[in-house]
């Protein structure tokens, strides 16, 4: 019996036990048959970590795709998005671009139904091999990052891998100013691998001159580019090897416009007004010489402006010629007036001593009287010969008229002569004074004009 009420009070706890873990009956439901059951969040489940389907961990990617077989062919296609400035002081260029490489890496191969690419940004190319490739000759260059890293990687189920970046660029261009400012430019953007000689990698243009694109609406304010094409040949360096390197070429040429209004149009303007002189009197000395001083510092300033904007080269630049030339006959019309100014100087002296040695004399009878003004002949001097010394007068005796008396003798005619006729060649030359102005006002303008003709069927 004992063991009988043992086994019933074992019973009765069960089903208290059983009875108090049974849910209870939720509020408005009638009947213990309507529990509550709460809708589990799937989104909130926690699942397995998935498998990568690029196993990147699993090979080892400093090394070079098919490492020891044959070189890996790299393709490479440019789509110029600006061109940012032409530099002719540093002799640099800057662009804008994007760069792309195509190539084959079976290590990124994944399974795939659809047949469709995967698509990463820059942190997956510092875990695989990319080509290495550089600007030679640049000066500056960097990827964009904003708002992150300008770079793009794609890559196909077969492991065909395509690898962009957005990059500016300052390059080096060998510019020739000998025909500045109506010159033309080409410069290169070249493209080549550091590392990887042509026995590694192969760096080529994709789909050949299809490979590089512009943009239609690229400008340059001093430039008209002319053509964009592409080029690639091997490059030698003696202590690595031979490289593959590839050329994006571009011409330019300037537009001549902003030169003729700023520098070819002041300089002749600055001639044409040096020869203004040529038209006043050489006697107004101050007007002459300021107006040649001032044309001359003009052309002085034009010429330094324009040579602080260019880069210091060894050689003659078409527009050094122009402007020099330009120089060069401002400069003259200052010594074309120097040299009448002279001239008229030295005439006067000799004036001043053909007075002194012959006196002059008033109300003489029965003379012939001529006026100092040049006009005098040989044969009106001797025709005065015979009149005696002591007809003369002093001076006070002088009435409204100044009048040359040449009392010569017929003893001293011969002697006389010599002296007159020297008399009469400085009278050429006083004329010949006034005869410099009137060829210079021709001879300057056709030298000029002519000059331009050369010039413009030369360089243009």
């Amino acid at each position: 019996m004992p063991y009988f009420t043992r086994f019933i009070l074992f019973l009765l706890c069960l089903m208290v036990l059983v009875e108090s873990r049974k849910p209870k009956r939720k509020k408005g439901h009638l009947g213990w048959g309507h529990l509550y059951k709460k809708n589990l969040d799937v989104t909130k489940t926690r699942k397995g970590k998935p498998q990568p389907l690029l196993r990147v961990d699993d090979h080892d990617f400093t090394m070079r795709p098919a490492f020891g077989g044959p070189a890996i062919p790299v393709g490479v296609d440019v789509q110029v998005e600006s061109l940012d400035s032409i530099s002719e002081v540093d002799m640099d260029f800057t662009m804008t671009l994007y760069l792309r490489h195509y190539w084959k890496d079976e290590r990124l191969a994944f399974p795939s139904t659809s047949n469709k690419s995967m698509t990463f940004d820059g942190r997956l190319v510092k875990k695989i091999w990319v080509p290495d490739v550089f600007f030679v000759h640049s000066k500056r260059s960097f990827i964009h990052d904003t708002t992150t890293e300008n770079i793009m990687l794609r890559v196909f189920p077969d492991g065909h891998v395509l690898y962009s970046m957005r990059i500016t660029v300052t390059a080096m261009c060998n510019m020739d100013f000998s025909h500045f400012p109506l010159d033309s430019q080409t410069c290169s953007l070249e493209l080549e691998s550091y590392a990887y000689t042509d026995e590694d990698l192969m760096l080529y243009w994709k789909n050949g001159d299809e490979s590089l694109k512009t943009d239609e609406k690229i400008s340059l304010s001093q430039f008209l580019i002319q053509k964009f094409h592409t080029t690639s040949r091997l490059a030698f360096y003696s202590s690595t090897g031979w490289y593959n390197r590839l050329y994006i070429n571009f011409t330019l040429r300037r537009h001549i416009f902003f030169f003729l209004l700023q520098t070819y149009f002041p300089a002749t303007l600055m001639v044409m007004l040096s020869w203004v002189s040529f038209w006043i009197d050489r006697r107004a000395v101050p007007a002459r010489v300021s107006l040649g001083i001032t044309t001359v510092l003009t052309m002085s300033t034009i010429i330094t402006g324009v040579n602080a904007s260019m880069p210091r080269v060894s050689y003659i630049k078409a527009v050094d010629i122009y402007l020099w030339v330009s120089f060069v006959f401002v400069f003259l019309s200052v010594l074309e007036y120097a040299a009448v100014n002279y001239l008229t100087t030295v005439q006067e002296r000799k004036e001043r001593k053909l007075r002194e040695k012959f006196p002059c004399v008033c109300g003489m009878p029965h003379s012939r009287t001529m006026m100092l003004d040049g006009s005098y002949s040989e044969s009106e001097a001797n025709s005065l010969a015979g009149y005696p010394r002591s007809h003369i007068r002093t001076e006070e005796e002088r009435q409204d008229k100044i009048v040359v008396h040449l009392a010569l003798s017929n003893e001293s005619n011969s002697s006389r002569k010599k002296g007159l006729l020297k008399g009469q060649v400085g009278l050429r030359i006083f004329q010949h004074t006034h005869a410099i102005d009137k060829y210079s006002r021709l001879i300057f303008p056709a030298s000029y004009i002519f000059f331009n003709l050369i010039y413009w069927s030369v360089f243009s």
